[in-house]
C-alpha cells in the first residue's frame, strides 16, 4: 500500500513570510488597518456593516444601488434580511468581469469531458453565452420567480445553464444527476417548477448513462413542468417530442443588452434540496445578498483564490458543492476547471493528468477521493501536479494521515490542505483554514470570519477540549432563507434544540486552538456513557494498511444501549477475516481503550455512498437497528445495501 504513516509522522503545515504577505486576507487586513488576524476575526463581528462593505469592494461584487445597512433582523434572527436597501443580480459581479480590461479574453471555463473531448470559453464569450440563454429562456415565457430544474452534467453548459437562470430572475432548482424518477419528481413536485433543463446523457466509464428517459418519466407526473429544454452533447438522442426544446436552439438568438435582472438581496434565485434522515427532502433557499457573496469572501480568504489562478474541484451540479465550486472560481475571476466524469477512469491517474492538462492552482477533493488516490498512489501520482498552489478537502471528515498523504503528494509536500466545513444550509465556511496561520493534520484552524461559530454543550455553553454541538450564535451571511414553504420545519431542524442559537447538526471539538469534525450528531454513538463521534474511531482504523474505508455505528444494545459495530473495506483481510479482526480490536484498544473495542467487525466490499462520496451511516445504522432507511435518493450504489444486509445475517 505504502501510503500509511504513523502519528509520529504526521507535521504541521507552517507558512513562510511570501505566503503570509501575498495571502488574500493579508491585503483584506491591511485595507482595514489591523495588524492581526485573531484582531481581523473580532472585528467582523463587532462591525459587519463595515466589514462587508470591505469584502464586497476587495471581491468586486456588483451593485446596482449600494446598501443601506448590514442586517435587518425585526422578523428575529431565525428570518434576517441581509443589505437593506441594496440591489444587485450577482450574475453580473461574474458577467463585467468581461468588460475589465484583458480580463475578457481570459479563461472563464475549460470543460473537460470523461472521453476527453475540452471546450473553453474566455470571459468575454461566457457573458454572451448567458445573455443568449437568458434570452432563450424569457422566450419560452419564464419570468423572475419561477423554479426552473437543472439536471445537468458538470460543464460549459451546466455553469451557463445556471448563470442564465440567476439573470433573468429565475430560481434554480439543481437536480443529482443519478436521480431516479421518484427523487425528480418529489423535489420539482414541492416547489411548482415550471420548466427544467436536462442532459440527454452523459458518459460514466466509458458507458452511456441515458438521463432524458428517466426526465420524461418524471413529467409524466408533473403537471406544473411546462418546457423541457434538452442537451445532447453527442446529438444522440432521438428526436425530442412536440412542445419540447434543444438547449443549443434556444442558447443560439441573440442575447440581452441589458444588464442582469435588478433584485433585492433577500430574493431567492436557488432551491437546492437536501435530504433529511427522515421524511421528504429539505428545499433550502438561498438569496442573491447571501450564497454568492459568502462563497466569494470564502474563496477569497480561505482558498485564497485570485485572478489568473485555475480552480478545479470536480462536483455534480445537483448538490451544494457544483455552486460552490462555480462561484469560488468565477466570483473571483479564476479559470473554472469542469470534469463531467468519473474519477478513477480510465485509471486513477484522470486527476492528476486533469491538473498536469490545465495547469491546475487550486484542486479540491473529498476525503472519500483522497483514501481512493492513496490506495492506488503509484497510478495516482504519475501526472505532474507541480502547477498546484492549494489543496482543500470537504464534503465530510478526514484522518489525518490522509489529509497529510495528500498535502505531500498532490501539494508536493510544501502546499497547504484547506479543510472546509459547511453545507447546504449555509452555502459556505462555518469553519475552515487561513493560509497565514498553521494548520494541524485534519483540523481546521478558524471559524471563518463573519459567523459566530463554536463547540457547544447541551446548554449552548462554548466548550474545550470535548465533543459538543457546532453552534451558531447569531445569523450569518450565507445561511438560507429558510426551507421552500416549510418555516416550520426549518425552525424545528435548526433554531429549537437551543433556542435562539443555529445548531447545525454536527459534532467537534476545539483543541489547541484548531477545530476538529467528529461526524454529525445522529451519528453520535455513547459508549460506556461516553459520546464520540464515528470519524475519531474510523481514523483510529484506518491506521491498519488493510482497511480503505470504514464506517462506525452505533447500534442498540439491551444492556448496554449502544454498541459499537464497524464496517470495513479490507481486501488484505480477506485471508483470515477472524484473526484480522481480533487485531482490529487489539489496535483499537491499544489507541482508544478497551470500552471502544468493536462489538462486531465485518469484512464488505463498499460501503454505501452518494455521489460525492460521502459515506451514508446513517443507512448503515438504520439497517443495523432494524430502521426505516429514510430518504436514499441520493445513494449513488444502491448494491451496497445489499451488501451491508449480508453482512449483518452472517
Amino acid at each position: 500500500m505504502g501510503h500509511k504513516m504513523n502519528n509520529s509522522s504526521l507535521s504541521v503545515w507552517r507558512p513562510d513570510l511570501d505566503t503570509v504577505a501575498g495571502a488574500n486576507v493579508t491585503r483584506m487586513m491591511r485595507r482595514l488597518g489591523i495588524p492581526d488576524y485573531e484582531q481581523y476575526q473580532a472585528f467582523a463581528l463587532q462591525e459587519p456593516l463595515a466589514y462587508w462593505r470591505m469584502v464586497s469592494d476587495y471581491c468586486g461584487i456588483v451593485w446596482e444601488k449600494p446598501f443601506d445597512d448590514y442586517l435587518d433582523d425585526s422578523r428575529g434572527a431565525e428570518f434576517p434580511s441581509w443589505f437593506p436597501g441594496g440591489r444587485l443580480n450577482w450574475v453580473q459581479s461574474i458577467l463585467n468581469k468581461a468588460q475589465d480590461g484583458e480580463h475578457g479574453a481570459v479563461a472563464a471555463v475549460i470543460a473537460e469531458r470523461e472521453n476527453g473531448q475540452v471546450i473553453r470559453a474566455s470571459y468575454a464569450e461566457l457573458a454572451e453565452q448567458v445573455r443568449a440563454f437568458a434570452a432563450g429562456l424569457e422566450a419560452q415565457g419564464l419570468k423572475r420567480g419561477d423554479r426552473i430544474g437543472l439536471l445537468m452534467s458538470n460543464g460549459l453548459e451546466a455553469t451557463v445553464t445556471m448563470l442564465a437562470i440567476a439573470y433573468i430572475g429565475a430560481i434554480a432548482v439543481p437536480l443529482f444527476s443519478g436521480f431516479g424518477v421518484d427523487a425528480i419528481k418529489s423535489r420539482l413536485a414541492s416547489c411548482s417548477a415550471k420548466a427544467l433543463v436536462v442532459s440527454a446523457g452523459f458518459d460514466r466509464r466509458g458507458k452511456r448513462v441515458n438521463v432524458l428517459d428517466t426526465v420524461q418519466a418524471a413529467c409524466v407526473d408533473l403537471p406544473t413542468v411546462e418546457i423541457l429544454i434538452v442537451h445532447d452533447a453527442d446529438s444522440v438522442a432521438e428526436a425530442v417530442p412536440s412542445g419540447l426544446h434543444w438547449l443549443q436552439v434556444l442558447a443560439a438568438g441573440k442575447g440581452h443588452e441589458r444588464a442582469a435582472a435588478s433584485m433585492s438581496p433577500d430574493d431567492p434565485f436557488m432551491i437546492v434540496y437536501t435530504s433529511g434522515t427522515t421524511g421528504k427532502p429539505k428545499g433550502t433557499v438561498h438569496v442573491h445578498g447571501g450564497f454568492a457573496l459568502k462563497i466569494a469572501h470564502d474563496s477569497a480568504i480561505h482558498f485564497n483564490v485570485s485572478p489568473g489562478d485555475v480552480f478545479c474541484w470536480p462536483a455534480d451540479m445537483g448538490w451544494i458543492a457544483g455552486s460552490l465550486v462555480l462561484c469560488s472560481a468565477l466570483m473571483r475571476g479564476a479559470t473554472l476547471v469542469c470534469y463531467d466524469g468519473a474519477p478513477d477512469f480510465p485509471d486513477w491517474s484522470r486527476m492528476g493528468r486533469l491538473i498536469e492538462a490545465h495547469g491546475v492552482t487550486h484542486f479540491g477533493s473529498a476525503p472519500t477521493l483522497i483514501r481512493g488516490l492513496a490506495a492506488n498512489e503509484a497510478v495516482a501520482c504519475a501526472a505532474d501536479t507541480s502547477s498546484v498552489q492549494l489543496l482543500i478537502t470537504a464534503g465530510e471528515g478526514i484522518d489525518p494521515e490522509h489529509f497529510v498523504w495528500f498535502q505531500a503528494h498532490f501539494g508536493n509536500g510544501r502546499r497547504p490542505v484547506i479543510n472546509y466545513t459547511g453545507g447546504t444550509e449555509v452555502s459556505g465556511a462555518l469553519l475552515s483554514s487561513v493560509v497565514i496561520q498553521p494548520i494541524s493534520p485534519s483540523g481546521f484552524n478558524t471559524a471563518s470570519p463573519g459567523v459566530d461559530v463554536c463547540v457547544a454543550d447541551a446548554s449552548g455553553n462554548a466548550v474545550q477540549g470535548e465533543p459538543g454541538e457546532l453552534v451558531v450564535r447569531r445569523p450569518f451571511v450565507g445561511m438560507t432563507q429558510s426551507f421552500w414553504k416549510d418555516d416550520e420545519r426549518y425552525l424545528e431542524s435548526y433554531w429549537r434544540t437551543i433556542p435562539g442559537v443555529w445548531v447545525h447538526g454536527d459534532l467537534a471539538m476545539l483543541k489547541d486552538g484548531s477545530f476538529y469534525m467528529l461526524g454529525r450528531s445522529d451519528d453520535t454513538i455513547k459508549l460506556a456513557g461516553k459520546r464520540v463521534g464515528p470519524a475519531e474511531i474510523e481514523e483510529v482504523l484506518l491506521e491498519l494498511d488493510e482497511i480503505s474505508e470504514a464506517a462506525a455505528v452505533g447500534v442498540k444494545d439491551d444492556s448496554k444501549g449502544q454498541k459499537l459495530v464497524v464496517f470495513l473495506v479490507a481486501p488484505g483481510a480477506c485471508a483470515d477475516p477472524a484473526a484480522f479482526a481480533q487485531r482490529v480490536a487489539r489496535h483499537i484498544q491499544a489507541r482508544m481503550g478497551k470500552p471502544f473495542v468493536p462489538a462486531a467487525a465485518h469484512f464488505v466490499s463498499q460501503l454505501p455512498k452518494t455521489r460525492s462520496s460521502k459515506v451514508m451511516r446513517r443507512v448503515i445504522r438504520n439497517l443495523c437497528n432494524d430502521m426505516p432507511l429514510g430518504d436514499t435518493s441520493s445513494l449513488d450504489n444502491p448494491a451496497a445495501l445489499d451488501v451491508i444486509r449480508q453482512a449483518i445475517k452472517a
